[in-house]
């Protein structure tokens, strides 16, 4: 057997390994640039060369932490503190040299996950009027809309309840970055594909 075999039979068995265990580990909620195709599918392509971090106008690429366990170093997002813009021209896409991120022309082909309202923090569900999330959004009145309705049991108050349409919503986290809701945590949150699947445990 050739040597180059051994080495290219051992490389895609390293990438498998390395794949299978990053999603074992919980990495998959971690919030992924445009263009990753699923926590497996990314791990097993992204070599952390780091230009899509470098490509992004916004800084808002990083990689990830230490306690990421096995992803440490994959770009990541974390959208409380700087969200996805969603750039016309996607630089990440364009700059990654091993296609974990690719096929993203449009807005709509961007699919990084589904933000989830936590209904028991949002004030906007408690009757404070509260539209950040709703006017924040680059795809308002498509991704989130406001149901407007009286507060049951409440003649007076009025709710404006944000609403996630998920077959809109692209997950770029900037309802999360604007959320005003901050103790004991953030009312909004991205929800990776894995995680609504029921794969892996959900972020506090």
């Amino acid at each position: 057997m050739k040597v180059s075999s051994v080495i290219a039979g051992a490389s895609a068995a390293l990438v498998a390994f390395q794949a299978a265990l990053y999603a074992s580990h919980g990495e998959a909620d971690l919030l992924r640039p445009p263009g990753a195709h699923g926590e497996k599918d990314f791990a097993s392509r992204c070599v952390k060369c780091g230009k899509c971090m470098e490509a992004c106008p916004y800084i808002a690429i990083k990689p990830a932490r230490d306690d990421a366990g096995a992803a440490v170093g994959t770009p990541m997002i974390d959208a409380r503190a700087q969200a996805c813009r969603l750039c016309e021209d996607f630089p990440c896409v364009e700059a990654c040299p091993t296609n974990a991120l690719r096929d993203i022309e449009t807005r709509s082909d961007v699919k990084m996950g589904i933000a989830v309202i936590d209904e028991d923090l949002c004030i906007a569900f408690q009757g404070m009027r509260c539209e950040v999330c709703y006017r924040t959004c680059p795809l308002i009145d498509e991704a989130i809309v406001i149901d407007y309705r009286l507060r049951e049991g409440d003649a007076i108050h009025s709710v404006f309840a944000p609403v996630i349409d998920e077959d809109k919503c692209v997950g770029c986290g900037l309802c999360v970055e604007r959320c005003v809701v901050s103790e004991p945590r953030v009312a909004i949150r991205i929800a990776s594909d894995e995680e609504r699947a029921g794969g892996i445990e959900p972020s506090a």
